[in-house]
């Protein structure tokens, strides 16, 4: 079966077993796990930030963002399809007492500009909420994989800034943004106050997230970590899978970006199917399915039964996910039971 539902369904290869199998560990709650202080400091350099915060999920890792960044009754600008709006159970409402006010993409890619959020900061009255911070996500899911450019970002941050407001990065796929712009971790790490980074997306590691920035907001985010249930043991053995990743699979994000040109222009063939958006840029594709397919559901039983896993994340859309466990003869043989459905 060849699995397109989510880069997240990888399993760790031989080498990053044997890393977590040798690791040394110790109390990660009383500060005592040399792996994982390790990767700590490592992560956040890396992106030029102070401190680093290893959490179990990339949600959880937005979710502390806003917590330390914002008080109840205030607001957070973000897009309309964001991970933080759409798959994080409401949870900035529901734990922090914050709220979203939702800004929609012009393009349709999820993906921003400063102009977007002219007038955007409520007034300073005891009627309106408080704006206090702006997320984007970069690499954008729903958008469909899409790359913010250097300069877009540093438009909305200066703009954040002008307002005294904070930036939050949410970036889960920010490897692949990476490794398609060839713009460093640092000078996406300058843009921002707060970044998050997952290791068990496209660095196919089996569970961590990453929260980077001030040592001050990191240190409020390990207490706010144990708020949320998320304090840890003897966790270096995932830590070593994630220092794993970074020496060997951040480069070969590349060919998940390739891999899924492959399935795309299957996908733009079949008479029926849109890609949204019509170029792929990284390693996500999503498509709209029209009437004369059916649902989105029936058409991924129909490729479930050619051998093909994807997920149908909505009526008529489906996404296809390439990663380090599928193959460049693997995605040649899915774009061969994509057209098969014509």
């Amino acid at each position: 079966m060849i699995d397109l539902r989510s880069d997240t369904v990888t399993q760790p290869t031989p080498g990053m077993m044997a890393a977590m199998m040798g690791a040394r560990v110790g109390d990660d709650v009383f500060g005592e796990d040399p792996t994982v202080n390790a990767l700590e400091q490592r992560t956040a350099a890396l992106f030029g930030l102070e401190a680093g915060l290893f959490v179990p999920s990339g949600t959880m890792a937005n979710q502390i963002a806003v917590r330390v960044h914002c008080r109840t009754q205030d607001e957070i600008l973000l897009e309309t399809t964001s991970h933080i709006c759409l798959w994080e159970a409401g949870g900035a409402a529901a734990l922090s007492g914050v709220t979203l006010r939702t800004l929609d993409s012009p393009t349709g890619d999820g993906l921003l500009g400063d102009s977007d959020f002219a007038d955007k900061v409520r007034p300073d009255d005891m009627h309106s909420v408080r704006t206090r911070l702006v997320c984007l996500e970069n690499t954008h899911n729903r958008g469909g994989g899409t790359v913010y450019s250097p300069d877009a970002i540093n438009a909305i941050s200066r703009w954040a800034r002008h307002h005294k407001l904070g930036m939050h990065l949410d970036g889960a796929r920010v490897w692949n943004a990476i490794v398609k712009t060839g713009v460093p971790a640092k000078v996406w790490g300058s843009m921002f106050d707060t970044v998050n980074v997952c290791f068990s997306k496209g660095l196919g590691t089996p569970v961590g997230s990453m929260l980077l920035g001030p040592k001050d907001l990191i240190a409020h985010g390990r207490r706010v970590r144990k708020l949320f249930g998320g304090a840890m043991r003897q966790i270096g053995f995932l830590a070593a899978a994630c220092d794993y990743a970074l020496d060997h699979h951040i480069s070969r994000l590349a060919e998940d970006h390739a891999n899924a040109k492959v399935v795309a222009d299957a996908v733009a063939e079949v008479p029926g199917f849109t890609l949204k958006p019509h170029e792929v840029e990284t390693n996500l594709v999503w498509f709209e399915v029209d009437a004369r397919h059916g649902s989105a559901k029936e058409v991924a039983e129909r490729l479930k039964a050619k051998g093909v896993l994807v997920a149908p994340l909505g009526t008529r859309v489906i996404r296809a996910v390439t990663h380090l466990d599928v193959s460049r003869e693997q995605c040649m043989k899915a774009a061969e039971a994509i057209h098969s459905l014509v």
